[in-house]
Formats: C-alpha cells, structure tokens, sequence
C-alpha cells in the first residue's frame, strides 16, 4: 500500500484514501467527509491502486446487502487529544460486582471513632454553620446510627456505613439548630469483609456535648483527619465507648463570663496555690507550663522555642507517669490563644492514644488547664 491508494476497511462498513503512514502499522485513511481515520494496516483491503504488479481485490456481490451503519467519523486532532467518544456499554445497567479491598494500618485493629464538626467559617464562629462528620480510625467497617435526642424521644439523623480509615460526611449543621444536640447517640457494629476478624462488642454511646465550646476558638484544633480547625469529640477509644459528657449549667454560664470577670480571676493567684494543695493529696500532679515559670530568662527566644520547650516538659512528664494507671496530671496551659494547649492534645493523641483527657476544673484552675489521665 501507498499513499493515494483506495481501500476499504476489513471489519467495519467505510474505506477511503490512503494519506499517510504512522509507526506501528497505522495508516492514515481519508474518508468521503475529508476526515483522517487511523486503521490498523492489517485491518484494511487495497480496491485501486496504480502499481500494476498488485490486483486490487474485487468487491463480492450480496445478493442481499446488509443495510450500512452510520459511523460517526474522528479526527486526528480529537485522536491526539483523548476526545475519541466512549463505545456503548452493553452491560451499563448491570451492578458493579468488584470493589478493592480497604486498605489496612498496621496496629489498628482497635477502635477509635470520633465526631467532628468543622466551621464553615472558623473566624466567625457566633454566625457560622458546622460540617458534621464521623472519623473511623480503625480497619473496621462500622455501620453506625447518628441520633438526637427530643422531648418525645430519639430522631434518626443519619445512617450509612464508614469503611475502615475514613471519615464520612453526615450532615451541615445550621447555628440556629445548635440546641438539637444537647443529647447524642450513635449506635454501631463493626465488622471486616471477607477475612476472619476480632468480633466486637455492638456499641452504644450517649453523649452530651457541651454546647459552650461551639462558642470558644481556643476548643478548635487541627488534627490529623483535619488540616483545619474543628471540634472533636470522643466516641470510642481503644475499643472503650467514651463516658457520658454532661455540661454542667454553672460551668457554661462560667464559660461564658466577659474578659473583665476572666482578668478578675487571674488577679487572684493565691487561690489556684490553695486548689493544688489540696489536690496534691489525691494523687495529682500539676505542672504549671508558664514560661515565666519555666524559664528564667527569655530573652532571644522565638514563639517556636519557647514552645517546643513547653511540649518537652509534657512529653517528659508523660513518660515518667505513662506506667501509673489512673494517675491524673494537671497541666496548667494558660488561656491565650489556645496554640499550647492544641498542640498538648495533637502529642496525646499522637503518642499516648489510651490516656484521656478533659478540661480541668474551671473554678480550681481557671479557663487555661487541661487534666490527663493515664490508661
């Protein structure tokens, strides 16, 4: 075959002009629409040429030839640039039988399931709405129920299946509707698909959040789910559904005090000294994390520094208490803007994931205190 000879293709109605050569056998078809169709050189027949030494085969006669189907012509520009429109799919209504397997961590095979509501607007948290979603931090499927409590009863707000490692998205949360979670449940099974596994036990955990951290910025941390800022809660760790939360009405109306009121009780630091010594006999440790209490002298000292000073004191601390189970640690964090006690909580969820923690009292130690209690 040469360029400007006729032929007509072997396996589909059409044929036309030879135009050129590719590499791989492809030959460059015109057709009768002046479109440049790539065939296969094996998939064509020479009808004219004007090389005498090949005889152009002769077309058979069909007594009844079958009637011609259309057949949408594409370039090459379309061929070059992926546009070639997809054949038709013969089995387009048949359900998809194959999903790959969830991909595995090593060591987690305990459950860790937490609820989060990431702001829309994390700057205006007194307007903005919140993204509802469930963390499944584990190699377990976990067909779960998301329910809220009423005066009438329970309402079903959600119900799905999240697969192992992933966090599913349940529902956006308007500001005006905060009050409807006052009383959470979520109820679950987990379970593994085609492999032996652990059973475990079905769970049902009740929760009562404490709606006053909606309102404080310093409750909002980034996590290892969450490049941003949401608020976290606990709904099973190590396999230990989480206690019942319940948001005492003093503690919110405490929460809530104005800047003056909180400047008031900081004026007073002869009552903090009178709280730990008390504490002290209940086996509690308080490690004041200051830097003026750390440090006698700051001077050429960045933010950073001082802070990775901080966070070493609490790992080592940790460390020397990680073997005593049930012992309670007060770190005194101050309240600022929450950068210190936001990266407290990322190095306990990171190294120490079977302790808990909690906002410590706030009339014994203020709004800047977080207690850990070793598991």
């Amino acid at each position: 075959m040469k360029i400007g000879d006729k032929v007509r293709f072997l396996n589909e109605v059409g044929g036309g002009i030879i135009r050129g050569f590719q590499a791989n056998n492809i030959v460059l078809v015109e057709d009768k629409e002046g479109f440049e169709i790539p065939v296969n050189i094996h998939e064509c027949v020479l009808v004219e040429t004007d090389n005498y030494h090949i005889a152009p085969q002769k077309k058979k006669i069909e007594s009844t030839p079958a009637p011609e189907k259309k057949v949408e012509p594409i370039s090459i520009k379309a061929q070059l640039n992926k546009e070639i429109p997809e054949a038709e799919d013969d089995n387009e209504n048949h359900p998809v039988s194959f999903r790959p397997a969830p991909l595995e961590r090593r060591n987690a095979d305990i459950l860790n399931v937490y609820l989060c509501f990431d702001p829309i607007e994390v700057d205006e948290l007194s307007k903005t709405d919140f993204d509802t979603y469930l963390i499944n931090d584990s190699n377990y499927f976990l067909d779960f129920a998301y329910l809220s409590g009423e005066s009438k009863g329970w309402q079903l707000r959600f119900r799905g299946t999240a697969e192992p490692n992933t966090k599913i998205f349940i529902e956006t949360l308007s500001r005006d509707n905060l009050n409807d979670l006052q009383h959470l449940c979520i109820q679950a099974i987990a379970y593994k698909e085609n492999k032996p596994f652990l059973l475990k036990p079905a769970i049902s955990v009740d929760l009562r959040p404490d709606l006053s951290k909606f309102y404080k910025l310093h409750t909002f941390a980034s996590t290892e789910f969450f490049k941003e800022r949401v608020l976290t809660f606990d709904l099973i760790v190590n396999d230990k559904p989480a206690r019942k939360i319940f948001a005492q009405a003093e503690d919110i109306r405490e929460a809530l005090l104005d800047n003056h009121q909180k400047e008031e009780n900081d004026l007073h630091p002869h009552i903090h000294a009178i709280a730990i010594k008390k504490e002290q006999h209940d086996d509690i440790d308080i490690v004041d994390l200051h830097a003026s209490q750390l440090l006698e002298n700051m001077a050429g000292m960045k933010h950073s520094d001082i802070l990775d000073y901080q966070l070493d004191i609490v790992k080592k601390k940790m460390e020397a208490c990680k073997n005593e189970n049930g012992k309670k640690i007060i770190f005194i964090h101050g309240k600022g803007q929450g950068v210190l006690r936001n990266a407290i909580l990322r190095e306990l969820r990171h190294s120490y994931k079977a302790c808990t923690s909690q906002d410590a009292s706030f009339r014994e130690y203020g709004f800047g205190a977080t207690m850990v209690i070793i598991h």
